[in-house]
């Protein structure tokens, strides 16, 4: 489904990533994991094109779209909720739900405000409301849930968990289990291991903008040495 091969990428002249690999299949959801500043984020803005790679290539559905603008990208199928989440505040839900419609797509999940509705029930609750006045964890359901409305193949998540409550993280999990069970393909990036492991069926680690390590999360989580060295704080 997605596809990062010998990936680079600066901020001027800062490179931040170096010779990236990562593969994702469909149906699956892999975790990017890194302390904060490892290059997680970088890597999904250089895959949908908000920051232009150095050297390497994406491919998507087997085709590169390494210098695909980001509206094209999100065109062909791969949705992005970035960290900052960017609903508009003084659109209602129905209305920041409708600006993220596009066709459906052959070989993806058909999404409708209904369908919507039932798998984010809070946000049928409060079809009317404008998204500034709204929680953390509903801005965060709702960004998600303005992604699926583009009826994408493959989704990138940045940091979904982040600041939000225990009891809406578990809420934020089920939704992506069940965006696998209906065959989307989900990369997200996460420096808390615990939700992570909540999620994913695999794990990649990035250290400062390099892959040390890719594979199962049973691996990983067998393995003390790896963790202490990456991942602990």
């Amino acid at each position: 489904m997605l596809e990062l091969k010998r990936l680079n990428s600066c901020y001027g002249r800062a490179q931040i990533l170096f010779d990236i690999e990562l593969e994702l299949a469909a149906g699956e959801v892999v975790a990017l994991l890194g302390r904060n500043g490892a290059g997680k984020s970088t890597a999904l803005k250089t895959v949908m094109g908000l920051l232009q790679a150095v050297s390497g290539e994406v491919r998507f559905k087997s085709r590169n779209i390494s210098n695909l603008s980001p509206y094209q990208v999100a065109r062909l199928g791969l949705g992005y909720v970035p960290e900052d989440r960017r609903i508009f505040a003084d659109l209602t839900v129905t209305e920041n739900l409708e600006v993220g419609r596009q066709p459906p797509r052959e070989g993806a999940p058909h999404w409708t405000l209904e369908k919507l509705f039932e798998l984010f029930p809070n946000l049928g609750r409060m079809r009317e409301r404008r998204g500034g006045r709204m929680s953390g964890g509903e801005q965060q359901m709702l960004a998600i849930a303005r992604t699926l409305m583009g009826n994408p193949s493959a989704i990138l998540l940045d940091e979904p968990f982040e600041g939000l409550a225990p009891v809406i993280v578990e809420n934020v999990a089920t939704t992506i289990r069940e965006l696998k069970r209906e065959g989307l393909s989900v990369l997200l990036c996460e420096q808390n291991l615990r939700y992570a492991r909540l999620v994913a069926d695999r794990a990649c680690i990035i250290e400062k903008g390099r892959l040390c390590h890719a594979g199962s999360m049973a691996a990983l989580d067998a393995d003390p040495a790896l963790l202490q060295r990456y991942l602990s704080v």
